[in-house]
């Protein structure tokens, strides 16, 4: 395992390979939670977008204020970080380090749906809250772990969402492309339902692997079928691969819809924002919803010269929010700020949210497109921030 030193309020300097400056000795009063990230391999662009640089600016802004209050006394937070490696068993490995070794007072969840799954049953033995804001599927609902909180929206909520936009549009037929692992097999399931009950055909399905380097075969496939939406439910390589060739091919039907990355500014600016004009994804929210998701934006571009993504970069800064209201309403016992997150509602920067077993019941499906560099929520209506582009404008 490569540790970083433990991290501590302004002490650190991340960059874009997740490079840590060397620390302050911390100290023996000092609030210790503990993660692992991905810095390397492929996991690391969604990583080091939404949740590290949040991870980091959260302990920032804690230790300028004094720290945390825990009855009555204000502490320091020190973040204990590894590099996953984007390896599953890197991730196991290390979180029980952090729990028994390392014995951190609290966890911060790793990246993605794969890396949340394999270490629930650790947070369950350990008695360890988990708020995951990159972990979206049934599978890890249904576990009913206790100590786990999914604070994204579920595949079926998600793409019930984009099914109904497509019924509003009139959209008939889709081809589609999921990513071979746990979030794009959750993802298909929950599109495959809504789409039967909305009648909507799937003309084409095909799954690729997380590594592949070539999906014009595919996407050459599929546009020979003409269908009205091409939906894929990609990880970020997946999302970059398919937008360049689809563009470079002529695929371009009246719904373009993308999964993971296609809220990352890092999209829109690598792809260009009038490449990416129209192009639809999951998203929550953008600096126009809210005065509070704006003072986020803000303090984030000041703090990292980058914005935030438009979808879980605000559900991660949300579960820290969740977790500093529950060490100072009931200090460290994990079994209390376990309780104090199942039964309160919670004010964070997407909106009221509330827990029914593990789920976020609060946070609607939402549908958003890049329209002039901004990544707008179109539906559901009452949330949109804007009337979407349809059909999607040819590439440029």
């Amino acid at each position: 395992m490569n540790r970083s030193t433990p991290i501590r309020g302004i002490a650190v300097a991340l960059t874009a390979a997740a490079v840590l400056a060397p620390a302050m000795p911390a100290s023996a009063q000092d609030i210790r939670i503990g993660y692992a990230i991905a810095r390397s391999g492929p996991w690391a662009v969604g990583a080091q977008v939404t949740q590290e640089p949040n991870y980091v600016m959260w302990a920032e802004q804690v230790n300028a204020a004094g720290g945390l209050n825990v009855g009555g006394k204000k502490r320091k937070v020190e973040l204990v970080a590894y590099d996953d490696r984007s390896n599953m068993e890197t991730v196991v490995r290390t979180y029980e380090k952090l729990m028994t070794s390392d014995k951190v007072d609290l966890i911060l969840p790793p990246w993605g749906t794969g890396a949340n799954f394999a270490i629930m049953p650790l947070a369950a033995k350990h008695g360890y809250p988990m708020l995951s804001c990159t972990a979206a599927g049934r599978k890890l609902i249904g576990m009913k772990n206790p100590y786990f909180f999914a604070l994204l929206q579920q595949p079926d909520v998600i793409m019930d969402a984009l099914a109904e936009y497509m019924v509003a549009r009139k959209v008939k037929t889709a081809a589609v492309i999921h990513v071979d692992e746990l979030f794009g097999l959750e993802m298909y399931t929950g599109l495959e339902a809504s789409m039967k009950r909305k009648g909507i055909q799937i003309v084409e399905k095909k799954s690729y692997p997380l590594g592949i380097k070539d999906l014009s075969p595919v996407l050459k496939g599929m546009q020979a079928k003409k269908p009205d939406a091409f939906i894929g439910l990609t990880y970020p390589p997946g999302t970059f691969l398919s937008t360049g060739q689809s563009k470079a091919i002529g695929f371009s039907p009246k719904i373009f819809y993308l999964a993971v990355a296609t809220a990352f500014p890092v999209y829109r600016d690598k792809m260009t924002p009038a490449t990416v004009e129209g192009v639809m994804g999951i998203g929550s929210w953008n600096p126009k919803t809210g005065a509070e998701a704006k003072a986020y934006f803000d303090a984030h571009v000041k703090r990292w010269k980058k914005e935030p993504d438009r979808w879980a970069s605000a559900h991660c800064w949300a579960g820290l929010q969740i977790l500093q209201a529950a060490v100072e309403k009931v200090g460290l016992d994990r079994k209390k700020i376990r309780d104090y997150i199942a039964g309160t509602e919670h004010a964070t920067i997407i909106g009221k949210m509330r827990f029914k077993g593990s789920e976020n019941v609060s946070t609607p499906g939402v549908v958003s497109q890049w329209q002039n560099g901004e990544f707008e929520v179109v539906w559901p209506p009452q949330r949109a921030t804007s009337a979407a582009l349809f059909p999607k404008p040819d590439w440029k």
